[in-house]
């Protein structure tokens, strides 16, 4: 997946958008929290259910994120390699996730739900 399809699908989802931090980070949010970054060099983690966490660090393709491993964060070294309806699918479970954490008036202000 290109860097630009990895953007435009965290734009898509419902009450998502971009922050540039830690440099040239683009750091994808819904209600103010994280769901999704994505460096500059390519590298990019997001948020993975205590399952999906598991099984993509255990054996798969993907590490713990550094500093955010214990909140079930994955880490991959190249958006360019990943399977791009795999990548849909995890950015995806990502946002809905962290939207699920919101308020409901933060959900219903922002179209979720």
């Amino acid at each position: 997946m290109s860097p630009q399809a990895f953007d435009a699908v965290c734009k898509a989802l419902p009450g998502a958008h971009m922050d540039v931090q830690w440099g040239d980070d683009h750091v994808w949010k819904v209600g103010g929290k994280m769901f999704a970054v994505r460096s500059p060099a390519g590298s990019f983690s997001f948020k993975a259910s205590d399952i999906a966490f598991e099984a993509l660090t255990a054996e798969g393709p993907g590490v713990p994120a550094p500093y955010l491993a214990k909140a079930k964060w994955v880490w991959f070294a190249s958006v360019e390699e990943a399977d791009e309806e795999e990548l849909e699918d995890w950015l995806r479970t990502a946002h809905r996730l962290i939207a699920a954490k919101l308020t409901k008036k933060v959900r219903k202000d922002l179209g979720i739900d």
